[in-house]
């Protein structure tokens, strides 16, 4: 995987602008903060994070992936403002479960989720060295 970073641009916080890779691609569908059972266990926003980022790891396990695969990530959050709030939380999450890899991101607030006690959902794209 190589990070794409335009000279004389400043290097994002916690993303990357660009991703180039070549491999097996692995599209995982939008996660979201409940157990494997579609069962809610809580209405945090951090917690639904980490759930959802723990359903994406082992999704991408199942193709013979790890967290560092992942080259892209699109966030939908509910409301920007609790998004943001729960920066610090959600940061130490995603150190624990994906790690500091350099996936090109995008978040987005949405009005709503099909799921109404969902607070985020993220999808993954990850390329597996063959």
């Amino acid at each position: 995987m190589e990070v794409l970073l335009p000279p004389g641009w400043p290097r994002p916080k916690g993303y990357a602008n660009g991703v180039a890779a070549t491999g097996r691609q692995v599209f995982i569908a939008g996660m979201i903060g409940w157990d494997a059972q579609g069962v809610f266990h809580t209405d945090d926003f951090a917690a639904q994070v980490r759930q959802a980022l723990e359903h994406i790891v082992a999704v991408l396990a199942e193709a013979g992936g790890r967290p560092e695969h992942i080259v892209r990530m699109t966030w939908y959050v509910t409301d920007k403002r609790e998004y943001l709030a729960a920066g610090r939380e959600i940061g130490r999450a995603f150190r624990e479960i994906i790690g500091s890899y350099n996936a090109a991101m995008t978040a987005v607030e949405v009005k709503a989720l099909i799921e109404d006690r969902a607070k985020v959902e993220i999808e993954a794209t990850a390329v597996i060295p063959t």
